[in-house]
């Protein structure tokens, strides 16, 4: 399961999961990997890992629709 970082608040990373936009605060203790807002992370065995993969997927396709704006 899949989740973008919308937000930190305090001891808390709140998450949008991808696929229903439910959110969920994660402890960022389970957290691994230098994650910032807008990251996925992929949650397996009871822990989130940063996703760079899906990550860079996301932000290319903002960057295009983006883009796509000014030409």
């Amino acid at each position: 399961m899949d989740y973008v970082i919308d937000r930190f608040e305090g001891k808390f990373a709140v998450c949008q999961n991808v696929i229903d936009e439910k959110i969920i605060n994660v402890e960022r203790d389970l957290i691994f990997g230098d994650v910032s807002e807008g990251d996925v992370v992929t949650f397996k065995d009871g822990k989130y890992f940063f996703n760079e993969e899906i990550t860079n997927e996301r932000k290319n396709i903002i960057k295009r629709r983006f883009d796509s704006l000014w030409n």
